[in-house]
């Protein structure tokens, strides 16, 4: 009897105008902190136990952004097993906000530093979403792309198209605040792949031109093509993307 598995292709890259990459991005066991690759890699996960895949986008004009994401990216990778339910999933997010707030506090060069967070949990029957902050999830079938994430940002006003702005991240401030995760489950389907990703890609490629590729590539090729388009698109921030397809799709 075969066990389901997943392939998960993922890159991470500074983008054209940053000098260092803040973004950190988690696949099952694997990390990738601060560190860039301009091709991804792709793995393969038998999903008989949760598989994590997540990104964090370490926040600009904070301190140590690029260690913030690499704590969180750390910090679910171990956890990744044990996320079963949404409960569980929001209790690794609280720990991962503590965890932030901690090593600000033991380090005063690192006060205030934060990060986003998103990504999904995929077992046998279930997907679970989550995020805090920016950085987005995706999902693309049949029916065109779905949006699953929930951006902490304030209204946009007439005419913008983004904003850097964050009502809420992990870690972030001078003293603890308790976050809202924004979590959610759907049933598992084959045909169905998800895109995780950071605003260096959502920021300055349209929903229409993800839909567009990700319709016409999969896995490695459609992450590949993602990042060229934002870093054709000017590349001003750090992108790190992560495709998420069943072995079938």
């Amino acid at each position: 009897m075969s066990v389901p598995h997943v392939a998960v292709s993922a890159l991470t890259h500074q983008g054209v105008l940053r000098d260092h990459n803040e973004d950190s991005v988690v696949m099952g066991p694997w990390t990738a902190c601060a560190s860039v690759t301009d091709t991804p890699a792709t793995l393969f996960f038998p999903i008989a136990a949760p598989l994590l895949v997540a990104v964090a986008d370490g926040v600009g004009g904070h301190p140590a952004g690029d260690v913030a994401s690499g704590m969180v990216a750390q910090e679910l990778s171990r956890a990744g097993r044990t996320l079963t339910d949404e409960a569980s999933v929001r209790a690794a997010l609280d720990a991962c906000n503590q965890s932030v707030y901690d090593a600000g506090m033991r380090d005063a060069e690192r006060t205030g530093m934060g990060t986003t967070i998103a990504g999904i949990v995929v077992d046998e029957t279930t997907v679970r979403v989550f995020n805090v902050g920016d950085s987005r999830v995706y999902a693309v079938d049949e029916h065109g792309l779905e949006r699953l994430s929930t951006d902490d940002n304030p209204p946009l006003t007439p005419g913008q198209t983004h904003t850097s702005v964050l009502t809420q991240m992990l870690g972030g401030y001078a003293g603890d605040r308790r976050i809202n995760s924004h979590v959610s489950s759907r049933q598992r389907a084959d045909n169905c792949r998800y895109l995780v990703c950071t605003d260096g890609l959502s920021d300055v490629v349209s929903d229409d031109a993800i839909a567009s590729v990700m319709a016409r590539g999969r896995g490695a090729e459609a992450a590949y093509e993602l990042w060229r388009m934002a870093m054709e698109a000017g590349g001003p921030d750090n992108i790190t993307i992560a495709v998420v397809k069943p072995a079938e799709a």
